[in-house]
This record gives C-alpha cells, sequence and structure tokens, in this order.
C-alpha cells in the first residue's frame, strides 16, 4: 500500500530489504526493530505491512511510538488496523489515546468492530472485563457433538482460541465446558448437555485482574470464561493475557516495595522527574522521621558510650542486620499476601515461623559477633551484650517484618507500599532501644 502522506511513497532500497526480512520475524521482533527507527522511516515500513501483520505489530509497540504512526499516517490508515486485531487488543491500544481521538478512531472503524471495543472499553482497564476478549466459541447445550463440530468449522477462525468450548443456554447464559479433544472424541451423536463439565471455573466482569492471573495459576487454565452477575457469557481472557498481567502486577509490586511507583516512560522529563519525587518524598519522609527518634533512643545511649566507646563500634552492624532480616519477613509476607497463600491459620503460622526463624538468625549472629566483640575488646561482658542485643533485634525485626504487612492488610492498606518505611524505621528504633537497655542494666560490667 502506498501513502501520499509526508512523503511517504518515496522508499529506499535498504528499507525495502529490511521489510522484506519481515516476512520472516516475530510480530515482538519487529515492533523492537521499529521503536528503534526515525518516525518517518518507521511509518514508511509500517505502512507496507499488510493488515493482519500490521495489526500484530501494533499491539506490541510503546505508546510513542503508535503516538507517532498516528500523527504521520492518519487516523484512517491505523482505524484500518484496529479493524484488523483482536477485540481485546484494540480496547488496549485505543485506551493509550485521549477520549477525543479514541472517538475519532471508532468512527472510523467498522461498526461491528467499534461496537466491540466500545464494550470492551466501558470495563475498568484492571478487571476481568478489561482485559478479557469477545471473540470466543460458545455452542449450545441442546446440540449434537457432530452439529457442535460444524458449528465450530463455522466460527472459530474469528476466536482467538479454541482449546476450550464453552457451552451455553438458550438466554446465553455459561452451563458448561468441554475441551476440544473431547468433542472430537465424542460419539457424534451424543448430546453436549450429556458430555458437558457442568462444574466451570469462571470469573465476575468486575474481578480484579490479579485475582483473575491467580485463578488461573491455581488451575492451570489456558482461558477463563468471563460472566455477569447472571452467570451470561460475555468473553474470556486467554493466558497470553495473564502473562501480561502477571508482569504488570510483578512491577508494581517491586515498585511498591520500594517506596516508588513506576513513571510512564512517555513523559516529558520535568513531568517524570515531578512524579518520581512526588511517589517517592512521603516515604522518604517518614523514614527521615524514624531517623530522628533513633537520634532520640541513641541519646539516651550517651553515658554509655562516653563510658565505653567500643559500644559505638556495633550499632551500624545492628540496624544493618535488623533491616535486612525484617525487609527478608517482609518480602515474604507481602508476597504471600499477593498470592493468597496467607489467609486463616496461615496468618498466625506465618508469623510463628518467621519469629521463629529471626531467632534461630539471631542466635547464631549473635554467637559469633558477641565472640569477635569478646577477642576483639577483650571484654567478655561487652560480647555478650551485643550478642544478646543482636538476639533481640533480629527476633524482634522478623516479626514486626510480619505483623506490619498483615496490620496493613487488614485496614485497607496497600501492604506493598506502605511496609517499607515503617518497618525499617521501627526496627532501626527497637534495634537501638533493645541495645540501649541492655547496655545500660549490665554498664557496671564493662568497664
Amino acid at each position: 500500500m502506498h501513502l501520499k502522506t509526508n512523503g511517504l511513497r518515496f522508499f529506499p532500497k535498504q528499507l525495502l530489504d529490511l521489510l522484506n526480512s519481515f516476512a520472516e520475524r516475530h510480530p515482538a521482533d519487529i515492533a523492537d526493530i521499529l521503536q528503534q527507527m526515525e518516525e518517518m522511516d518507521r511509518a514508511r515500513l509500517f505502512a507496507r505491512l499488510d493488515g493482519e501483520k500490521a495489526g500484530l505489530v501494533l499491539r506490541e509497540l510503546n505508546t510513542e511510538a503508535v503516538e507517532s504512526l498516528l500523527r504521520i499516517l492518519g487516523p484512517e490508515r491505523i482505524a484500518a488496523v484496529l479493524d484488523e486485531m483482536s477485540m481485546d487488543d484494540a480496547a488496549d491500544v485505543l485506551g493509550s489515546f485521549s477520549d477525543s481521538v479514541k472517538t475519532e478512531l471508532l468512527n472510523l472503524m467498522e461498526v461491528a468492530e467499534a461496537s466491540d471495543v466500545k464494550e470492551l472499553l466501558a470495563y475498568p482497564v484492571d478487571t476481568a472485563g478489561g482485559i478479557m476478549t469477545t471473540e470466543y466459541v460458545a455452542i449450545l447445550e441442546n446440540i449434537s457433538a457432530e452439529k457442535a463440530i460444524q458449528v465450530l468449522r463455522k466460527t472459530a477462525p474469528e476466536a482467538e482460541t479454541v482449546y476450550y468450548v464453552y457451552v451455553i443456554n438458550t438466554k446465553n447464559q455459561l452451563v458448561g465446558v468441554i475441551s476440544l479433544r473431547e468433542l472430537i472424541i465424542a460419539s457424534p451423536d451424543a448430546l453436549i448437555a450429556d458430555i458437558m463439565r457442568k462444574k466451570v471455573i469462571s470469573v465476575r466482569v468486575d474481578t480484579d485482574q490479579e485475582e483473575v492471573a491467580r485463578i488461573v495459576s491455581r488451575y492451570d487454565l489456558l482461558a477463563v470464561p468471563v460472566v455477569t452477575h447472571d452467570r451470561t457469557l460475555v468473553g474470556i481472557v486467554t493466558v497470553d493475557d495473564i502473562i501480561d498481567v502477571i508482569h504488570e502486577e510483578a512491577t508494581e509490586d517491586i515498585y511498591r516495595l520500594a517506596g516508588a511507583q513506576q513513571v510512564e516512560e512517555d513523559l516529558p522529563m520535568p513531568a517524570r522527574l515531578v512524579a518520581s519525587v512526588r511517589s517517592r518524598l512521603p516515604w522518604l519522609l517518614v523514614t527521615l522521621i524514624g531517623g530522628m527518634l533513633a537520634g532520640q533512643v541513641l541519646r539516651g545511649l550517651e553515658t554509655e558510650l562516653n563510658t565505653m566507646v567500643a559500644l559505638a563500634f556495633f550499632i551500624p552492624l545492628l540496624t544493618g542486620m535488623g533491616g535486612n532480616v525484617g525487609t527478608q519477613s517482609s518480602t515474604l509476607t507481602v508476597r504471600g499476601l499477593a498470592t493468597g497463600q496467607i489467609v486463616g491459620r496461615e496468618i498466625f503460622l506465618t508469623v510463628l515461623k518467621e519469629s521463629l526463624v529471626g531467632m534461630i538468625i539471631g542466635a547464631v549472629c549473635g554467637m559469633i559477633v558477641g565472640l569477635v566483640a569478646f577477642l576483639w575488646q577483650d571484654n567478655l561482658m561487652l560480647g555478650l551484650v551485643v550478642g544478646l542485643a543482636l538476639l533481640g533485634n533480629t527476633t524482634t525485626a522478623a516479626t514486626m517484618g510480619t505483623l506490619v504487612p498483615l496490620f496493613f492488610k487488614r485496614v485497607g492498606i496497600d501492604p506493598a507500599v506502605a511496609s517499607a518505611p515503617f518497618i525499617s524505621t521501627s526496627i532501626d528504633i527497637t534495634g537501638l532501644l533493645i541495645y540501649s537497655l541492655l547496655a545500660s542494666a549490665l554498664i557496671s560490667y564493662l568497664i
């Protein structure tokens, strides 16, 4: 296809050679190549892709690249590509545009495709309805297996997957499921209602995408049906979309554990700077306040430090060990909460296990650092104080690293966001407090 827009009719030989190589490349690899090119060259190559290939490549491009193609090629060309895409992918691409651009593209699309995409765009992006596709295979329960295969021959080419065939009644309500294999080997005269599985694992349209991913992972599904409150089948979520959800949610959790949030790469640099500072500063202020409180605890240790300077040598070790143990416990707890593994009785067992782990680690490390302190300063009581302080600090850190995420989850605050700054601050304070109390109680034996 030749386009007159902005001189795109001119096509250098090196670009033609690259275009020829696209025939053997995966759409994701083609997208990577296009994203590294100048805007005009990118548009020249994309304009030469056939409809189906263009649609597969468009879904892999980042927002910045898609917007540049829209700007150069025009909305008519992009709308034509959207018509060739699966409805859920087209909805994902449209979701990145402003409302005005979205409306313009929908008006240029085929009526049927635009209607399906509008339906998907009506759902929140992070729900089952927002990530589902309406291109699935469904058959009535009162037909024979032979008739069902005939229906599949007509409808399967338009479906995103045919591994599962969903069974509906005359009201379009989900009543069963049958695998393609089971359907093929069934007797031609067998009624679908007699050979289908009636217990179907499904999700509601408003189910959070993370819960959908958990269900697909738990039951090893290739796709999961999406239904309304009255069991009306409206779509399916396929495993390729679930992989994207898992990647997105894992990335989000990692950022939140660090007390930050992911900033859109296509934002202007000033906006990215503001967004980064805004996401990190509040939690760092919590840590700052905690550090000042820890300093107040150290003031209480002033007399002991003046009496025996060697006590100060081990403060970084105590706070560092406590912080690491607390971070490990909180990470395991936050992950367990996210995957649904820590529920019911598992909550108590998790707290008990992490406390015991912290105690054992503290006992082993406490004996090592106590022996080092004794040999270094030739003071047995100093070794005992440092060793006991480390034991108490790691035990407390492991316990708090588990309890704090559980508490935030209970009160409705995302534990991945709030746990890290509160844990690091509280562990520093409690660790120094334990050290201070032990040193004060045994100061007469230290000198």
